[in-house]
């Protein structure tokens, strides 16, 4: 059933936003042969993570009509069904021409990921909107009865025949001269913890390979080794530890970090599922929010993710998990967290099938857009 989709972006967090838009465009039209426009408002944002022309009011990129969301732009899409992304509400002319179509749209308000206990009782729910409308809430989430997670079929091959010297060669083009080391990867917001987490990383050691990719974390990095200035391809040694300054990459590339690290730090709401798919253990840094109202939510995913864990196991997590959020790791709790490490792999592995049980986010999408198809 091939129907025309819009979908509509606002980009908030740099790369967030627009990285789950941009793979759920893509995932609609190269494996569900769907015609998807994305309209999306920060296209040099979107430049850093696709092959984006930053003057362009409108190209085609794999396949995906892009459309360059503008201050004076009056998108007015003929679109199936339209996705407005994280609550970013559609633009007055978009919603008037919805309202004057003879057949009525499929409105769709894809909603942040979560996974506290409400959300399967609101994912689906009508909103009427007036002149025959309704606004679906579409929640994507960890458990059954919600929209599960973005998963393409390609992505999920092609993690499963990811072999070692595939990790071997994928590191070594980053110049890492021990890729047999534990390899750690660091992507974050600004905070507090990394300089302590450096610390307990130099003193346990450990011969460790730490990937900072480019972003928010990498002046911290730079100055909690006291080097100043870190630049992408820059390799700086303390102690037993080596970090490599990983430059922007592609959304694949990103997927091949993730999947050649032992652990991996990850940030908002993209690169948190891509870790999970990556079968290896992760730390979350969730989006702050005021009154520490992102804690409830970070410990709601915690008690999903380590339902059937030794209690002590998972204490451990989550005890890492607070501090990181928090901004201020206690002595030791690296080394209570590394001990996790073997058996954390074993579960990464039965966590990401669990979430292949659920259906994809694209697909479940569309299988809920034909239900409301008139």
């Amino acid at each position: 059933m091939t129907k025309s989709w819009s979908v509509f972006c606002r980009v908030i967090d740099n790369y967030g936003d627009i990285g789950v838009c941009w793979r759920l465009a893509r995932q609609l039209c190269g494996e569900y042969g769907q015609q998807v426009t994305l309209w999306v408002d920060d296209l040099v944002a979107f430049g850093h993570i696709a092959r984006v022309v930053a003057d362009a009011d409108e190209q085609v990129l794999e396949g995906v009509r892009v459309c360059h969301w503008r201050p004076d732009a009056r998108p007015a899409d003929t679109s199936d069904i339209v996705i407005e992304a994280f609550g970013c509400e559609l633009p007055d002319s978009q919603q008037v021409a919805m309202r004057t179509r003879t057949t009525a749209p499929v409105w769709l308000n894809l909603e942040y990921l979560s996974a506290e206990d409400w959300v399967a009782s609101c994912h689906g729910l009508a909103s009427p909107q007036g002149g025959g409308l309704n606004k679906y809430f579409f929640f994507p989430g960890f458990a059954a009865g919600t929209g599960g997670v973005l998963a393409e079929r390609s992505q999920l091959a092609a993690r499963a025949t990811w072999q070692t010297r595939d990790r071997t060669s994928w590191l070594a083009g980053l110049g890492v001269k021990q890729p047999d080391a534990l390899t750690i990867s660091l992507f974050g917001y600004e905070n507090d913890a990394i300089t302590r987490l450096i610390e307990q990383l130099c003193g346990s050691g450990e011969l460790i390979n730490v990937l900072v990719p480019v972003g928010r974390v990498l002046p911290q990095v730079a100055s909690a080794i006291g080097q100043g200035v870190l630049t992408p391809g820059q390799h700086v040694q303390r102690d037993a530890l080596n970090i490599y300054v990983v430059p922007m990459l592609p959304q694949a590339d990103y997927d091949h970090m993730l999947w050649s690290s032992d652990l991996n730090f990850v940030r908002g709401e993209d690169s948190f599922v891509r870790a999970q798919h990556a079968m290896h253990p992760f730390v979350w840094h969730i989006y702050p929010q005021d009154d520490a109202a992102h804690e409830t939510k970070l410990l709601a995913f915690v008690d999903q993710y380590t339902l059937g864990w030794p209690e002590e196991d998972a204490k451990a997590l989550r005890a890492f998990w607070l501090a990181w959020n928090r901004g201020d790791l206690a002595p030791g709790q690296w080394a209570a967290l590394r001990a996790l490490l073997p058996q954390w792999q074993l579960r990464a592995r039965a966590w990401s099938a669990h979430l292949d049980s659920l259906g994809n986010l694209a697909g479940n999408l569309v299988k809920f857009a034909k239900t409301k198809l008139k």
